[in-house]
């Protein structure tokens, strides 16, 4: 007797939820649409179109570097793209007076987004790729110069390869710039491709040239001042601001360069911003100096007892030398120094010897070392035995016989100076 009406209220449950299910159909084709319109202005930013004339003059900067097939290192062995991707303010009249300048392979690049968001000044970097990587780099690198706003005003990008390679811009082939819809996903992808390889294991009979990677960043930075570090470590905060009043007071001597305390921090903490907040996680073992459990030695002359115990007089964190250091072997440290120091000796690559071999050039040249009160870097993870590469000792063994003859060029190369390494 009243099956007709629950026919007919069964007739409008069903009609409500086949409403339903076309109303989230029209939705979900709607959000297809938009992100497709979305990634269409994107790739519209990326390959410049007509209604983005600065995307389009961007391409095209970067079309006529490539065209000229960037130039070879002195050794014949590599190929530098300089200023690949300039920033805004390259070549621009400025007061900058201090650029932060480093080097990176393609697994290493998603770290420069926490050193630039650290640093938020002028920066040069070098990038080494290889293979495949070439034109991966090609494309992440000019997505990046157009989807972040920040790298493009302040980072000036570099791109060395082998000889044998070339880079070219992916006209048609866009598979590198899916799904890049802003700076993030950029160094999302960045980051995703950072477990290709470990530390220097690049490829077979591929060598890292980290310093011709350094001196490319140093000749790509226009400031008087440059501060050479690994793209894995972060400086203090407002270091920019406090060195740049430090000179403002007193020019320094050109014969003295400044160190920069170093340390190493747990994966799983903040990167401390002041000299009292690394003070407290010094205290309770979560950071500690650089290298300490690899090669003490190697950082011992900076004193960090002396260091961590100087006073900073300026509350506002003022920098100012703590104290002078006449260097000793087998001290390798990181600095501040004028564009008039020597440049890196780019015979050493790979592991072992590249960074102390140009700071006992500097020793012999007459440099001295003023340690600063405030300043300091911080390294990523700690350094223990077993996370390198399987060819590490074997190329600090090959690296440790260059840097004897290279000691004793350095003997021609300053017939007058007394010191020696």
């Amino acid at each position: 007797m009243h099956l007709p009406k629950k026919c007919s209220a069964f007739r409008v449950v069903l009609s409500a939820l086949l409403l339903v299910a076309l109303l989230q159909l029209l939705y979900l084709s709607f959000l297809s649409k938009l992100h497709g319109k979305q990634q269409r202005h994107r790739y519209s930013e990326l390959f410049g179109g007509t209604a983005h004339s600065e995307e389009s003059a961007r391409k095209e900067r970067l079309r006529y570097s490539l065209s000229t097939g960037g130039i070879f290192d002195h050794s014949g062995q590599y190929r530098v793209y300089k200023n690949l991707i300039p920033s805004d303010s390259t070549g621009k009249p400025g007061s900058n007076v201090l650029t932060l300048a480093t080097h990176t392979s393609m697994n290493n690049l998603h770290h420069l987004e926490g050193l630039l968001e650290r640093w938020r000044n002028p920066l040069s970097v070098a990038i080494f790729a290889h293979g495949q990587d070439v034109e991966f780099a090609t494309a992440l690198l000019y997505a990046l110069g157009v989807l972040c706003p920040r790298m493009r005003a302040l980072v000036d990008f570099h791109l060395v390869c082998l000889s044998g390679e070339a880079a070219s811009f992916p006209e048609r082939d866009h598979r590198h710039f899916a799904g890049l819809d802003d700076c993030a996903a950029v160094f999302s992808r960045l980051e995703a491709h950072g477990s290709k390889y470990k530390n220097y294991a690049i490829g077979a009979n591929v060598s890292y040239p980290n310093n011709l990677l350094r001196n490319v960043a140093r000749g790509g930075a226009e400031a008087p001042y440059i501060l050479v570090v690994d793209i894995d470590t972060v400086p203090a905060a407002d270091l920019h601001r406090h060195f740049l009043a430090m000179v403002a007071r007193r020019r320094p001597a050109a014969d003295r360069v400044f160190v920069l305390p170093a340390f190493e921090i747990r994966h799983t903490r903040k990167m401390p911003a002041t000299k009292a907040e690394l003070l407290q996680l010094y205290q309770v073992g979560e950071v500690r100096p650089f290298y300490e459990e690899l090669c003490p030695r190697c950082q011992a002359r900076t004193n960090y007892s002396q260091w961590l115990n100087s006073r900073v007089r300026d509350p506002s964190g003022g920098l100012e030398v703590a104290y002078t250091l006449t260097w000793a072997d087998p001290w390798e440290p990181f600095y501040i120094g004028p564009r008039s120091v020597p440049l890196y000796d780019e015979s050493f690559k790979q592991y072992g010897f590249n960074r102390i071999s140009q700071a006992c050039e500097l020793h012999v040249a007459g440099y001295q070392f003023s340690v600063l009160n405030s300043a300091f870097l911080v390294h990523r993870g700690f350094k223990i035995q077993g996370q390198f590469h399987t060819r590490k000792d074997e190329e600090n063994q090959r690296n440790r016989l260059l840097f004897r003859s290279f000691k004793e060029a350095l003997k021609t190369k300053y017939p007058t100076s007394s010191r020696r390494c």
